[in-house]
């Protein structure tokens, strides 16, 4: 993939941005605006566009007329991966823009404490990215999830894994939510079914930069199975460290989905060869809707293969204009409460088909079966590292609703 021009994104954003915030006081309740909040991280140029790529979805109803005669006002924040920003953005939202709906976030360390702020004050939040199992174990009414559950990507993991390559997995991760996440649903899949214990596990720093001594360590058990966890740019130094210690390539590296995000192979260069990761969605997806994405996206953000969290923002979106074309508003100041309810509501009742590699749907009950909407994971593979990375499809395959949860 190509990067281009960063610069130029990344300062046609922070103008759509700055222009969200000069536009943040609630809306008139005579100009029936919906008001949509959403925070993702966007350090990053690929986090940039995802955020990108979610608002223009959103408002581009408004020059068709909007939805059912209101505009679409979408403001955008970045929560840096950070709980605390996350949490700032989401009270900001609820409170000074009177929000009918939050999409968010990308970090499942942002989305936990969000979750429960959008459950007390009963706002609609989709979550368009974040993996980690317990989001929608928490019970909340208002919460869906368009990214896949580590449930079910544990799944996809433990069986591939253990009836062809071993058993025998060390497990090397950050304080990073999803990556957590990942190491547990693993160990545990691996426990259940195969009786594998870990031969070495350790959790460092997300900010950590010298992964080698446990790396060492982890060399001289002999494992099967390299088991990696964090954000892109600490995955990057794990894999690219673990070469360095001499780890032989005949070591699986398994990874987090974050693997997928465009920044690991770019940052991990051939140490990213072999690395074995899940996803939702991935480029070489022959449908035309998803030929017709990748070719939007090479065009205007100037990367030839879009990761899941590309496919995840746009997804997300359309869910949301689906629920909101299908909601009763009444968008006056009085029935902000109905109507954030009756977004909920509609919701609920979405069975899409998009992007994701199986279908999206939703149902009432608070629980995971109903909430963790998107059931199919596909195992990829890096073949190839760096910008111009390649990627094969090991497999794919949907699971029950209740899968993952002990039942």
């Amino acid at each position: 993939m190509t990067i281009g021009t960063g610069a130029g994104l990344r300062a046609a954003v922070s103008i759509a941005l700055l222009g969200a915030g000069l536009a943040a006081q609630p809306a008139a309740a005579q100009d029936k605006t919906i008001r949509v909040g959403i925070t993702l991280r966007m350090l990053v140029e690929s986090g940039i566009a995802y955020g990108d790529i979610a608002k223009t979805v959103m408002e581009s109803v408004n020059a068709k007329g909007g939805i059912n005669g209101a505009k679409v006002e979408v403001i955008l924040l970045d929560d840096e991966c950070k709980p605390d920003k996350g949490v700032a953005n989401v009270n900001r939202f609820i409170h000074q823009n009177k929000v009918h709906l939050i999409l968010g976030s990308t970090c499942s360390s942002v989305t936990m404490p969000i979750a429960d702020i959008t459950a007390k004050e009963q706002v609609p939040q989709i979550v368009p990215m974040s993996t980690n199992t317990s989001i929608t174990q928490k019970g909340s009414e208002w919460i869906f999830r368009v990214s896949v559950s580590e449930r079910f990507y544990a799944g996809a993991y433990g069986k591939y894994l253990g009836e062809n390559v071993g058993k025998k997995i060390a497990y090397l991760y950050t304080t990073d939510g999803a990556g957590i996440a990942f190491v547990k649903q693993l160990q545990d899949y691996m426990k259940e079914h195969y009786k594998a214990e870990p031969v070495y596990q350790v959790q460092m720093q997300e900010t950590d930069l010298d992964f080698r001594s446990h790396l060492l360590k982890i060399k001289s058990t002999n494992p099967e199975i390299l088991a990696i966890a964090g954000q892109s740019d600490a995955l990057a130094r794990q894999a690219q460290q673990s070469f360095e210690v001499g780890i032989p390539k005949r070591v699986w590296r398994v990874a987090a989905s974050s693997a997928g995000n465009v920044t690991y192979p770019k940052l991990a260069g051939e140490a990213a060869v072999g690395t074995t990761f899940t996803q939702a969605f991935n480029c070489a997806d022959e449908r035309p809707i998803a030929k017709q994405f990748v070719a939007m996206v090479k065009e205007k953000y100037k990367f030839s293969c879009p990761d899941h969290d590309f496919s995840q923002a746009w997804d997300a979106a359309q869910i949301a204009l689906v629920a909101l074309g299908k909601a009763n508003l009444k968008l006056t100041d009085a029935a902000l409460a109905d109507d954030r309810r009756a977004i909920r509501d509609a919701i609920a009742t979405i069975r899409y088909e998009g992007l994701a590699g199986g279908p999206i749907e939703f149902c009432a009950a608070p629980t995971p079966q109903c909430r963790d909407g998107n059931r199919t994971a596909m195992l990829v593979q890096y073949t190839k590292g760096g910008e111009n990375f390649e990627t094969k499809v090991v497999g794919r395959v949907s699971f029950d609703k209740d899968f993952g949860l002990g039942k």
